[in-house]
């Protein structure tokens, strides 16, 4: 079944807004997340190993978020702002427990 078009964004920016907020903004955060959860949890040998698998599933659920919201720069916005706290706790981490 085809999307309705009514909710389908005409604006070529918005397209790209989305577009790169899933694939790159999404990535960033998942990578962030599964980079902080080793210096933070116990046993960060197994958290390395599974976070291979949980990275792309995490991925492509937020791939699918930007396509949820109207403006996709509010998008960019959130995932900057998500991305911005997890560095800093990610540096926060790597302080306290030089994991590499």
């Amino acid at each position: 079944m085809p999307a309705n078009k009514k909710y389908l964004t005409k604006s070529p920016w918005q397209q790209f807004a989305k577009i790169s907020a899933g694939i790159l903004g999404g990535y960033l955060i998942s990578a962030l997340i599964h980079m902080c959860l080793p210096l933070w949890l116990p046993n960060p040998k197994e958290i390395l190993i599974t976070s291979i698998f949980t990275l792309f599933i995490v991925w492509c659920a937020l791939l699918i978020v930007p396509f949820l919201f109207k403006n996709g720069w509010k998008a960019w916005l959130l995932y900057l702002v998500i991305i911005a706290i997890l560095y800093g706790i990610y540096i926060i981490g790597n302080q306290k427990n030089p994991f590499i």
